[in-house]
């Protein structure tokens, strides 16, 4: 598709990644030198990123999974009037971004998803955009959202919501033959549940938020008929 675009508009597509207390940029793909697919790209000049291991508490080895950190000019202060904010989202000089994330070995970042989605089943980390990115290749499925609720046994599971393609019909044990073949077992959604639509921003973004506070109400209904 990449390929496609830029061989019809004769311009150049080039993924970076930033956020807003960054200014926005930390770094990206380089325009016209070596790119990767599925990369964020290298460290924009004068800026450092490292990839920080959360178990071990120092930086992460080369492909190993960690918080993205960044350092730079273009990196806010802090926020204003929020001290406790600014605290907690500093690790020294490195900017806590928020972000799971892993390094190459020629420094290129991959961004794996946000921390406070990320699923802990077993003992084990799961990243719901692991998980979606393997729905979203299904060729009945339009939407699909991945996201964690409690479970007495293994702490939390994985749920899975899709949305179908207008006419396709697939059933949940399709789905879960398919998703084996694709992914590790801990990975695997132990719940699908079917909806017509998803929640969803004006401009398009599937807020996970909603979908969670609804599993929130079903388990607070449930506790109190039981009581």
């Amino acid at each position: 598709m990449q390929q496609k675009f830029e061989k019809l508009t004769k311009g150049r597509i080039v993924e970076g990644y930033g956020l807003t207390e960054t200014s926005p940029v930390a770094c990206a793909n380089p325009i016209w030198d070596k790119r990767k697919s599925g990369s964020v790209g290298i460290p924009w000049p004068d800026t450092e990123v490292m990839i920080y291991s959360i178990e071990k508490e120092s930086e992460a080895e080369i492909g190993e999974i960690g918080e993205v950190f960044i350092k730079g000019p273009q990196v806010m202060s802090g926020y204003w009037n929020r001290p406790e904010d600014t605290k907690q989202t500093f690790h020294g000089d490195w900017f806590k971004s928020g972000d799971m994330g892993r390094m190459d070995e020629e420094g290129y970042i991959y961004i794996v998803d946000r921390k406070k989605e990320m699923i802990i089943a077993s003992g084990y980390n799961i990243y719901p955009r692991e998980v979606e990115e393997v729905l979203y290749e299904h060729e009945s499925i339009i939407q699909a959202a991945v996201v964690g609720i409690p479970d007495e046994y293994r702490g939390e599971t994985v749920k899975a919501y899709v949305v179908l393609k207008e006419g396709a019909q697939v059933s949940e044990e399709e789905l879960e033959n398919y998703c084996r073949k694709k992914m590790a077992a801990y990975k695997l959604p132990r719940i699908f549940e079917f909806r017509d639509e998803l929640p969803a921003t004006l401009t398009g973004k599937i807020l996970k938020r909603v979908l969670l506070d609804e599993e929130r109400n079903k388990s607070s209904v449930v506790d109190q008929k039981q009581a």
